[in-house]
């Protein structure tokens, strides 16, 4: 394989489309990866790393902040080729659930199943991790993914990018919405997630603990939108917590693909947001970014090697490792629901709860993998959703 080019660390370069700075020549590259949030760092970071010439483009520069909830589980951290330690913020091993807000439960898993940090951290981490590894970072670029000189080409820029429809890739994307606010931190909500199930049709409620605040936010059904507001203002006088003391207040959408949607062609790829990657019950991206990352990068090798001819193989993993996690999401979310009571009453079950510790944590790969008691409570759920669905 030809000698990668040295990472030029994460330096703005302008636009590719006029600005100030003339842009640097887009030379021809084995792989070009637009959006360098999880999914596209953590994708060039491994790309880079094997010995692939990587570029990586983001249109924005570097610190920035993303609309989310910045937590980062058990599962997903153990897909990463190295510790994200140095930006988390707090360590989740207990959850505090409520339906409602009646019905409160708490559980302490037997190790961390989450860990908490703030997106502009994060994301500016891994950008310099993938330029570490020799990938050549353009911050502040905005490309065309039809016209980038490169053998293969990753859209990776998020639900709101361009990149998968100029590629004519994940084409069939629902969307999920959220909203959410930063708050001044309390001792009460360290080490633990806070989650009000089906206050929102098709979602929740949440708290999450950060170094210096709390981030409180409801998110679900595409049409629960207008009720957001609403909600959120509700979660917090709930839990304690003074409204009129936000910041940060914003929305975003959450991009749900159905099994089975396009998201290779050729030598092109979607990945994570930009691929609908986000778990229709939970909301979470990251896991799904993180693993995409992985999968879409062990088939680019795969071509660059010689050893295949395009990225089939990625939508084909895809569909094996990630699409079993997406369908048992929409069963959780169309039983909460359909019949809320029941599904809760059955997810806090003790034996439910380590079954879904084990599921956060990594050690269970899908729910269907369950053994014993646990597998008995995860196939009762199963049938709710049925009959919800």
């Amino acid at each position: 394989m030809p000698e990668r080019p040295k990472g030029t660390g994460c330096k703005p370069v302008g636009s590719a489309y006029g600005g100030s700075n003339p842009p640097a020549p887009i030379v021809s590259y084995d792989v070009a990866i637009i959006g360098g949030g999880p999914a596209g760092s953590t994708a060039a970071y491994r790309l880079a790393t094997a010995g692939a010439r990587v570029l990586l483009v983001d249109k924005s520069t570097f610190p920035r902040d993303k609309p989310c909830g910045g937590g980062v589980t058990g599962r997903a951290a153990r897909l990463l080729p190295f510790s994200i330690e140095p930006v988390v913020e707090d360590t989740v091993s207990r959850m505090d659930c409520g339906l409602r807000y009646r019905h409160h439960i708490s559980r302490t898993a037997r190790k961390p199943i989450a860990y908490m940090t703030q997106r502009s951290r994060l994301d500016h981490f891994l950008l310099e991790k993938a330029a570490d590894a020799g990938a050549e970072v353009r911050e502040g670029t905005t490309v065309d993914a039809r016209e980038l000189d490169a053998r293969i080409v990753i859209g990776a820029d998020g639900c709101n990018g361009s990149a998968a429809k100029q590629l004519s890739l994940a084409g069939e994307i629902a969307h999920g919405v959220a909203l959410e606010a930063n708050y001044p931190w309390e001792k009460r909500f360290a080490g633990a997630m806070v989650l009000e199930i089906a206050v929102i049709h098709g979602g929740y409620g949440w708290i999450f603990p950060k170094g210096d605040h709390v981030n409180v936010g409801v998110g679900g059904n595409e049409a629960e939108g207008p009720k957001l507001r609403a909600e959120l203002r509700r979660m917090c006088e709930a839990y304690g917590v003074d409204p009129a003391s936000a910041t940060g207040t914003r929305g975003y959408r959450l991009p749900m693909r159905a099994v089975g949607t396009t998201l290779a062609r050729g030598t092109t790829a979607v990945i994570g947001d930009a691929a609908g990657l986000v778990d229709p019950f939970s909301g979470d991206g990251m896991y799904e970014a993180f693993y995409s990352a992985k999968l879409v990068s062990e088939a680019a090798l795969d071509v660059l090697a010689g050893r295949s001819e395009n990225l089939d193989s990625y939508q084909q993993a895809v569909e094996r490792r990630i699409a079993p996690l997406t369908r048992a999401g929409w069963g959780a979310k169309a039983a909460f629901e359909r019949f809320p009571r029941t599904t809760y009453a059955l997810a806090r079950l003790p034996v439910t709860f380590r079954a879904l510790e084990k599921l956060l944590t990594g050690d269970l790969p899908e729910p269907a993998a369950a053994r014993g008691v646990e597998r008995a409570a995860i196939r009762v759920i199963y049938r709710v959703a049925k009959l919800a669905a």
